[in-house]
């Protein structure tokens, strides 16, 4: 006897379609720059294609808007020939503990 379960459809968040916007990947901390098209995006990360065969980086950044300080960190989850889909991910603070040991204790200059 065999058990049959429905399947569960799992929901994707939802896309943006941006239909080739120009945007720019980054890498070596900002001193390389080479154009690619964000062909849709989400909250969590985004399907992105370039004209021509380039090494695109497990890890990059990627800027939408040309200058704009602001840069998005991604991570490739897939390759399809010159399409990415890529993650966005995002780096939280590093938070040290505080000290239990009172010897550890700041002295305020007076």
């Amino acid at each position: 006897m065999t058990v049959v379960e429905p399947r569960v459809k799992v929901k994707r968040e939802t896309r943006r379609q941006l239909h080739k916007r120009l945007a720019w990947i980054t890498v070596d901390n900002g001193v390389s720059e080479r154009e690619c098209h964000v062909l849709d995006v989400s909250s969590g990360g985004a399907r992105i294609a370039s004209d021509d065969a380039m090494d695109v980086r497990d890890r990059f950044e990627l800027t939408l808007v040309k200058g704009h300080h602001k840069r998005e960190l991604c991570e490739v989850i897939w390759r399809r020939g010159k399409t990415y889909g890529v993650k966005f991910v995002t780096l939280l603070p590093e938070v040290t503990p505080p000290s239990t040991d009172p010897t550890e204790a700041s002295v305020l200059p007076s």
